[in-house]
């Protein structure tokens, strides 16, 4: 696990990509929103929506990202216009 200082009051976690085996299959197997989301920044865990929501979860999406591009490639431009509309 990997912690991300964004400013002196909170803390980043998410999980390093080389620890793949920690994450579910369940949500490697599509492109969901908030994963096109991730894609789109480039993982910047600094600017997501996710880490400013100050969950108690470790953030799984630049494994997950990883393992989606490597599986099914990258999210279709159709739905890339629709999330982005």
């Amino acid at each position: 696990m990997k912690i991300v200082n964004r400013n002196s009051d909170q803390k980043i976690q998410y999980i390093n990509k080389k620890d793949k085996n920690e994450i579910s299959n369940s949500i490697t197997k599509n492109w969901t929103d908030q994963a096109m989301r991730c894609y789109l920044t480039g993982c910047n865990c600094i600017d997501c929506s996710v880490a400013k929501g100050n969950y108690s979860f470790v953030c799984q999406m630049p494994a997950v990202i990883e393992i989606l591009l490597e599986q099914i490639g990258p999210p279709e431009q159709n739905k890339i216009n629709k999330l982005l509309a």
